[in-house]
């Protein structure tokens, strides 16, 4: 299975069905489920964006004592399905407020659509190495996330 790595909270809010766009400088031929996997690495201005995201109410989950959430990272978070990549120029006038917020739409960039109605979350984050671009997920995460699925992503 192809995974794509994001930085949080962005991996997180695709997980949680707030963002169904994912704006690329490139574009990939690839259609099918994509697991998500998030970064390890959570620079500051990653950070202030989560806790603005937190603030506005779309990361919720989290321990009661933390703020902001604790969000998994170096790990598989969802498995979406990739239905189609246009020019974001296509698709700008299109997207809501939310999606615009969440993405970088400006020209000469590459819309990634996800569709909304198809989307796994893991229960638990299944720990693992990313990798830039569309990487294949090692076969020995591929038989964790084959497992946390009840096989769908095998």
């Amino acid at each position: 299975m192809k995974a794509l790595t994001l930085t949080q909270p962005w991996a997180s809010l695709v997980a949680l069905g707030h963002k169904q766009i994912e704006t690329r400088s490139w574009r990939t031929h690839y259609r099918g489920p994509l697991a998500i996997h998030a970064a390890q690495g959570f620079p500051p201005f990653a950070r202030e964006f989560a806790a603005e995201e937190y603030a506005i109410g779309r990361l919720t989950e989290r321990p009661p004592h933390r703020s902001p959430p604790r969000l998994p990272r170096g790990a598989l978070v969802a498995i979406v399905v990739l239905d189609d990549v246009r020019p974001t120029e296509e698709v700008a006038l299109e997207t809501t407020g939310l999606e615009r917020r969440l993405g970088d739409f400006t020209s000469g960039r590459w819309a990634w659509l996800f569709d909304p109605t198809k989307r796994f979350v893991l229960d638990e984050p299944i720990f693992c190495k990313g990798a830039l671009g569309l990487w294949t997920i090692p076969d020995g995460e591929l038989v964790r996330l084959g497992a946390a699925t009840g096989e769908a992503a095998s």
